[in-house]
């Protein structure tokens, strides 16, 4: 079984770019289409939970200066490593290891605030989007995309689950949304759906092949499922994930 470790540095570094940001079908999903919400121009972004840097990447190709998190030092590291050589010498673009209940010491604040499929893996939610409230300036906004609880694939009775790196709850819907902003008191100005009925097949079973053999020889398989990939649209009546955006009032 090859991996993409055993391939040479130079090589996996351009295989990476070409495949930025990823294999997974559900993180081009996200990348391809929450940045259309994002704003532009020379403002503070915080990526809160951030993965494999795609959206914070998206965030500074829109002139932001992002900072992003994770509590995952293999994911700060590798992110370090690879935007430090596609960006070298960028100084808008900072990856950081930190819990997000720690973001009240950072002792700043922002004009847009990112977290994606991250609140479901959170115990303390409420408590996490009222430190969001509390660090976005007047005006600033929340971009925050979840699990969508009722779809099958997500609606398995999690309610309360321990804080371990998997879900503790199923995710949420518009309304159990609404009452955790309300609380927090933001204002959903906007939302939609992601992962259509087909881009949720094709994952899964692109899913499976690389955890059984690997990325690399899982490559042939998700060339051949990308473009029908590209075929998901927004909104689909039950979607796998559901977007809000939420505002802090003047």
């Amino acid at each position: 079984m090859l991996t993409l470790a055993q391939v040479s540095r130079p090589t996996r570094t351009a295989v990476k770019r070409a495949l930025f940001p990823g294999l997974d079908l559900h993180t081009r999903c996200r990348y391809r289409y929450l940045p259309r919400w994002f704003r532009s121009g020379p403002i503070d972004t915080l990526d809160a939970g951030c993965g494999n840097g795609a959206l914070a990447y998206a965030a500074y190709q829109r002139g932001n200066r992002v900072l992003a998190i994770s509590i995952r030092r293999d994911e700060v590291e590798r992110n370090q490593a690879y935007f430090g050589n596609l960006l070298p010498g960028c100084d808008r673009l900072q990856f950081r290891q930190m819990n997000i209940y720690d973001l009240p010491t950072l002792g700043r604040s922002f004009d847009q605030i990112v977290c994606t499929e991250t609140l479901e893996h959170i115990t303390r939610d409420a408590e996490v989007v009222s430190t969001f409230a509390r660090l976005l300036r007047p005006g600033g906004v929340l971009h925050l995309c979840c699990p969508f609880s009722l779809h099958p694939e997500n609606n398995l009775g999690r309610t309360d689950g321990p804080e371990d790196g998997g879900h503790v709850r199923d995710g949420y819907t518009l309304e159990s949304y609404q009452r955790l902003l309300d609380r927090a008191g933001l204002r959903i100005v906007a939302c939609g759906g992601l992962g259509t009925p087909l881009l949720v097949k094709l994952d899964r079973q692109l899913s499976l092949f690389r955890g059984q053999h690997g990325d690399a020889a899982a490559l042939p398989l998700f060339l051949a499922y990308l473009p029908l990939s590209m075929l998901d649209r927004p909104n689909p009546r039950l979607p796998l994930s559901l977007y809000v955006q939420a505002v802090r009032p003047i």
